[in-house]
């Protein structure tokens, strides 16, 4: 059972990633706006583009996680 766990537990580490690389997105985002406030528009949805992309990626680790506990923890 505890490597099962622990299997689960680094499958949900690519939450951690999906942050990081979040709020860097974001950070260089708003430097960007500050720079070019015209191009806002199009600062935003690159951004939230990259964003989207970034958080599925946790989201999948997240479902893998649990795919792991439902599947090999009745074993």
């Amino acid at each position: 059972m505890g490597s099962i766990a622990l299997g689960a537990a680094v499958a949900v580490l690519t939450g951690a990633g999906a942050g990081v690389g979040i709020g860097i997105a974001t950070a260089k985002a708003t430097e960007a706006i500050a720079r070019q406030p015209e191009a806002k528009g199009d600062i935003r949805g690159a951004m939230l583009l990259g964003c989207v992309l970034a958080e599925a990626t946790a989201i999948y680790g997240f479902v893998i996680a649990l795919l792991i506990i439902i599947m090999l923890g009745g074993k």
